[in-house]
């Protein structure tokens, strides 16, 4: 190992993110550190490369009098520029915030605000446009400076700069002052705080949570070491940089082993940039998931009667014994012989199509994932895995280990991981992971730390005989219903969400006689149901409202109900009334968070009419509900929505009826 001048350096001296970009350069100059697809083209960079370009950003953001301490707002989609420019700040002791790129000009000014961020790097002409709009909200705001030149060329305001010109100014400022950069990074510590990202905001204010060097590091390197990750993985960044899922596969983890970043070239390119990279290594939320296997159903409803009959058959093998197969654990020879015939007619071709014909390793984590869901992916031979972790925790504290695999539970704790229980099931955690502070709010640090100095995640768990891990609901969100009966509603609106057509649920019951659900439908799926059936509709309103969709909801949440009754400690928890709403949940109009994560007492709030109609016995309500478009204008959606019954299930019945 060596440190920037080429002399040797121990592996206790990797202690920051900037040392650690220094140390891959020279060990490893020539590996292709970062791809990014540009106009259809793969563009690769090396660690050698990734050094020089974060040498250029740090010393130019230096020539502008970005100083140690300051904090530098990153704000776009997954770009290598972008990940340059948070090494480059933490180079200089400064701290990157990172933003959520959807999110409109007037949700930005809080966090620039809150974070007094002199300085900005964004992707392109529309985050540029963006600061300009909100300049005047956010005085301390001096900079900003952005990746893509696109549509730039009229900009003329002072704070406004390409990254091609702050690079030049740093290498001029490297020529002049060539020991600079060196001394700055020598003058890191492991506990200097490395990065700071905001809490997604479910029940108040975003929290800057603020992480060290050595958090980061630690989670990086119990995670490499778990699942004996190596520097030749290749992984696709895609996921909101703001997120902490992504800062810790994406950034934490390729800085520590040394493995690919690979950008893709949109959002809407994902699919076919995943196929053509094949990561080795893969990480993605549940509704990523979900999406994916949405689109698989909707192709195979149509695909020939021939195609769909041997799809069927072979994932009902799958379903037998397919997750058994990846987990090493005996299975019959035929089962193996037949699954063997999947994998060449079905599971590979389907693994292809994903872009997973190589993953060693995926992680999901970010919520709970249904396990039907979730055994899909094992059963056709797709290793993945749940994790459980916080912001506050780097992501960090559950793990499941390969042929412990439970569909229930996300593990067991991670390496240098401490966790236990409160009294009331709250599942509290300790470690080098944890926050060293939230940023300017010692009184939300000092309520989240007990006296132990365990981190209260605010999550209701249990452990289960063989020490895993069970998360039940935010321990918060747990209630009981009139009768007793535990009431979680995290819990029943993943059962909901697993089914293809239903996108969204929000249930209700806490302190009343029985649950009730809002459902927002997958308009994609629902959409090409109808069109198979003749059914013409001009709008998510209007095919949300007709009898059939009705119906086709009503089977998913009747098969939910059957399910929970064989469960003692959900069964009283079945929903008894549901309605479809008029309008998707959209995180522009608050009702849910950039992460996607319902803000559920906002939606009550805003719906309570609707709310009081499910409980009131009434058939059809009325509502109109004012929207936001994605170009700013507001506007206003009415419909009369109708309210349906749900059959449920006597515990002892649920076996025939399902």
């Amino acid at each position: 190992m060596s440190d920037t001048t080429g002399q040797a350096m121990p592996a206790a001296a990797l202690d920051t993110f900037p040392r650690l970009l220094m140390h891959h350069a020279k060990v490893r100059p020539n590996r292709p550190a970062m791809r990014e697809k540009e106009y259809g083209i793969w563009q690769t960079y090396s660690w050698a490369d990734v050094a020089q370009n974060v040498r250029a950003i740090a010393c130019g953001l230096a020539e502008l009098g970005f100083k140690r301490g300051d904090r530098l707002a990153i704000i776009g989609d997954n770009r290598p520029r972008l990940y340059w420019s948070v090494a480059a700040c933490q180079c200089l002791g400064g701290i990157p915030v990172m933003l959520y790129q959807d999110a409109v000009a007037q949700e930005m000014i809080f966090v620039l605000e809150d974070a007094e961020i002199k300085f900005a790097v964004v992707e392109d002409q529309e985050q540029v446009d963006k600061m300009l709009e909100i300049q005047a909200d956010v005085p301390h705001l001096e900079h900003v400076i952005y990746d893509d030149p696109r549509g730039m060329r009229h900009y003329t305001q002072r704070i406004v700069m390409g990254l091609d010109e702050l690079q030049e100014m740093g290498r001029i400022h490297d020529r002049n002052h060539t020991d600079f950069l060196d001394a700055e990074i020598a003058k890191g510590a492991a506990d200097d705080i490395s990065v700071m990202l905001y809490t997604s905001g479910t029940t108040g204010k975003p929290k800057g949570v603020c992480q060290t060097h050595n958090a980061f590091i630690t989670a990086a390197r119990g995670g490499i070491q778990f699942d004996s990750l190596s520097d030749q993985e290749d992984i696709l960044s895609y996921l909101p940089m703001a997120w902490v899922g992504d800062h810790l596969f994406s950034f934490a983890q390729a800085m520590v082993a040394g493995f690919t970043i690979n950008c893709p070239e949109s959002g809407e390119t994902v699919m076919t940039d995943l196929r053509e990279i094949g990561p080795t290594y893969y990480f993605a939320p549940p509704r990523i998931f979900e999406n994916l296997l949405t689109q698989v159903m909707i192709r195979m409803e149509d695909a020939s009667a021939v195609k769909r009959k041997i799809f069927h058959h072979f994932m009902e093998v799958a379903r037998r014994c397919g997750a058994e197969i990846l987990d090493g654990k005996p299975v019959s020879g035929l089962d193996r012989l037949q699954y063997r015939l999947g994998d060449i007619l079905v599971y590979g071709p389907l693994k292809n199509v994903l872009g997973m014909s190589r993953i060693r390793v995926a992680y999901t984590a970010g919520a709970a994932i249904g396990p039907d869901l979730f055994r899909f992916y094992r059963s056709i031979g797709v290793n993945l895995k749940q994790l459980y972790g916080q912001t506050e925790t780097c992501a960090y504290v559950c793990l499941q280990p390969d042929g412990e695999i439970k569909l229930d539970s996300v593990g067991k704790p991670a390496p240098h991981v401490d966790v236990k229980l409160a009294d009331n099931g709250e599942i509290l955690v300790k470690g080098p992971m944890l926050l060293k502070a939230y940023y300017k709010r010692p009184d939300a640090t000092a309520e989240s730390i007990n006296a132990e100095g365990y981190f209260m995640t605010g999550d209701a768990g249990f452990f289960d005989e063989d020490g895993h891990l069970k998360i039940i609901d935010r321990a918060k969100d747990v209630g009981k219903l009139n009768d007793g009966s535990m009431f979680a509603p995290n819990y029943i609106e993943n059962k909901l969400k697993f089914f293809q057509h239903i996108k969204e649920a929000v249930t209700f019951g806490n302190h009343r006689d029985y649950v009730t659900a809002f459902i927002n439908i997958d308009l994609e799926a629902v959409g090409n149901w109808a069109e198979r059936r003749g059914m013409a509709y001009s709008g998510y309103t209007d095919l949300a409202g007709q009898p059939a969709v009705y119906e086709l909801i009503r089977e998913c949440v009747e098969k939910v109900n059957a399910d929970m009754a064989r469960d003692p400690m959900m069964s009283g928890s079945q929903i008894r009334r549901f309605l479809v709403l008029h309008k998707e949940l959209d995180a522009d109009d608050g009702e849910l968070t950039r992460t996607r994560k319902v803000r559920r007492n906002f939606i009550a709030e805003r719906y309570e009419v609707l709310i009081e109609a499910l409980y009131s016995g009434k058939t059809e309500q009325h509502i109109e509900t004012r929207v936001k478009y994605e170009d700013g204008r507001e506007g206003s959606i009415s419909a009369d929505l109708r309210i349906e019954e749900a059959k449920t299930f006597a515990p002892q019945a649920a076996r025939q009826a399902a």
